[in-house]
């Protein structure tokens, strides 16, 4: 079987792979790089194509999925999320007061 061949792959596998592929073109992505991440999950996450018999292969890990919303964060950097707390902190601490 040649690289890139997709003929071992459940449909429920391509229909996956085709999800995330749109998910990150939606996000930018060009559609080469989306396929490509989106195949990267889909093998990561089931250990590669899983049509050769019945009950064969080990159960799928969701962890990518998860982890999806996961990633990022917060668009400050610590320093101005540390200000803006004490900032808060010492106004509570005035209203507290008077």
């Amino acid at each position: 079987m040649p690289r890139g061949d997709k003929s071992s792959y459940t449909d429920k596998q391509k229909r996956k792979a085709d999800h995330i592929a749109e998910s990150y073109e939606e996000r930018g992505v060009s559609h080469e790089e989306a396929e490509r991440r989106a195949w990267a999950t889909v093998n990561k996450e089931s250990g590669g194509g899983n049509k050769s018999g019945s009950g064969r292969g080990h159960p799928d890990t969701h962890e990518s999925s998860r982890k999806g919303g996961r990633r990022g964060g917060s668009s400050q950097s610590h320093e101005k999320r540390s200000a803006a707390a004490r900032k808060g902190w010492e106004t509570r601490r005035k209203r507290a007061q008077g």
